[in-house]
C-alpha cells in the first residue's frame, strides 16, 4: 500500500496529469486521488490494527504480572523500548530512507520484540533482573510468552491457518501495484483508459474492503484464541497479590523511614505504599533523599501529602536513599501504613559478543 501511494504521490505523476492538460487527464486525476485516499485510509486501520494487537498481548501478559511496581517497571521498560525503536524508525525516513529499508527496519524491530519477549519468558536478558523480582508469575505463563514465536509455536499455527486469505489479497494489491507503475511510467505515451481506470478502481475497492474484514475476523480469532488468557480468566488471583508488604503504625508527630542501599547508577528505587483508612480519610506525608558516601543529604522527591501512591525513578549516583513518610504535622491521630519498598539493580540490555572476522 505505501508503495502504491508513493507512486500516486501528486508530484511523481506524469507532467499531463499534474497539469490537467485535457479534460480526460482531470477525470483520470479524480480517479487517481479517490484510489489515493481508499489506500491512505485503508493503511491507517491497518497500523491501528497491528497497534491493538501489540497492546493486547502485552496487556494479558501484564494482568499476570503484581500490579505494584515491579509490574511498573515491566511496562516502563517496554515503552522506552518502543521509543527507541519509533526514534529509529524517524530519524531513517529523515535521512531520505526508502520505504524498503523502513521494512527491513521494522522487520529488524520485529525479531528484536520476539527476542525480548523470550527473554521475558526465560528472565534472561533486558528481564533478568525484573523477573526476579516478580512473585506468583505461572510457570505456564513464562513458557507460553518464551515460546510464542517458535517455529511450530501458537504464532506459526495461526499463520498457517489464516495466511493463505490474507496471500491471496496480498496477490492483488501487487497486481494493483504493477498495474499503476507501468501506467504512469508510460503515460506520456499511452494514456490510460476510461474502462482500466474503472476496472483499477473496482479492484483497490475489492481489495480495501477485503482487508478489513479479514483484519476484523483476524482480531476476533485473536481476542477469542485459547492462549491468551487474562489472569482473571484463569481464575489466578494470587498472581497479582503480593505477600511482600509490611505494616507498620506511626504515632502522632512521628515519623517512619526505610533507608536502601545502592550500588550502581541505574538502579531503580521503587515505592508502593496506602494508608489504612478509618472513619476518616487520612493523608501522610512523603518524601525521598539521597544520602551520599560522605553524608550529604540531597532531596529527590519532595514533600506531599498521600493517601497511597506508587512509583519509581532511576537513580544517577550510589549511595543511601532515605524514603520518609511523615506523620508529625498531625497531633492527634495516628497512621497505619502498608508500604512495599525495594532498591532494584541495574536493568541493561546485555552486552552481543563481537562476530568473529
Amino acid at each position: 500500500m505505501e508503495e502504491i501511494l508513493f507512486l500516486l504521490n501528486t508530484s511523481r505523476r506524469p507532467v499531463a496529469l499534474q497539469q490537467k492538460s485535457t479534460p480526460e487527464d482531470s477525470e483520470i486525476v479524480s480517479k487517481l486521488d479517490d484510489i489515493e485516499a481508499k489506500l491512505t485510509d485503508m493503511l491507517k486501520k491497518l497500523e491501528q490494527f497491528q497497534l491493538k494487537n501489540a497492546d493486547n498481548v502485552f496487556n494479558t501478559v501484564m494482568t499476570y504480572m503484581p500490579q505494584d511496581f515491579r509490574g511498573t517497571l515491566i511496562r516502563q521498560q517496554r515503552e522506552r523500548s518502543e521509543r527507541n525503536k519509533q526514534a529509529e524508525v524517524d530519524s531513517l525516513v529523515s535521512a531520505g530512507g526508502s520505504i524498503h529499508d523502513r521494512y527491513a527496519l521494522l522487520w529488524k524491530q520485529q525479531m528484536e520484540r520476539r527476542v525480548q519477549l523470550a527473554q521475558l519468558g526465560s528472565a534472561t536478558g533486558v528481564y533478568k533482573t525484573l523477573v526476579r523480582y516478580l512473585v506468583g508469575v505461572p510457570q505456564v505463563l513464562l513458557d507460553f510468552i518464551r515460546q510464542i514465536n517458535d517455529d511450530n509455536g501458537p504464532m506459526e499455527e495461526q499463520r498457517e491457518r489464516y495466511g493463505p486469505t490474507l496471500y491471496t489479497l496480498t496477490k492483488l494489491v501487487l497486481a494493483i501495484r504493477l498495474y499503476l507503475h507501468v501506467s504512469l511510467a508510460r503515460y506520456e505515451q499511452r494514456k490510460i483508459e476510461k474502462d482500466d481506470i474503472a476496472v483499477l478502481q473496482q479492484a483497490v475497492t475489492i481489495y480495501t474492503e477485503e482487508f478489513v474484514k479479514f483484519t476484523e475476523f483476524i482480531g476476533e480469532v485473536f481476542v477469542n484464541a485459547p492462549f491468551f488468557i487474562s489472569a482473571e480468566d484463569a481464575v489466578a488471583p494470587d498472581a497479582r497479590k503480593s505477600d511482600e508488604y509490611k505494616e507498620t503504625t506511626i504515632p502522632a508527630g512521628k515519623t517512619h523511614e526505610v533507608i536502601l542501599s545502592v550500588e550502581a547508577v541505574n538502579s531503580y528505587i521503587a515505592w508502593d505504599f496506602s494508608l489504612q483508612q478509618g472513619a476518616l480519610n487520612m493523608d501522610i506525608g512523603f518524601h525521598v533523599e539521597y544520602i551520599s558516601h560522605s553524608g550529604e543529604k540531597t532531596l529527590i522527591l519532595p514533600y506531599r501529602r498521600y493517601e497511597a501512591d506508587q512509583g519509581n525513578f532511576c537513580t544517577v549516583s550510589a549511595g543511601s536513599y532515605k524514603l520518609v513518610w511523615d506523620n508529625s504535622y498531625s497531633s492527634f491521630f495516628k497512621k497505619s501504613l502498608r508500604y512495599k519498598v525495594d532498591a532494584v539493580p541495574p536493568v541493561v540490555e546485555p552486552a552481543v559478543p563481537a562476530m568473529e572476522p
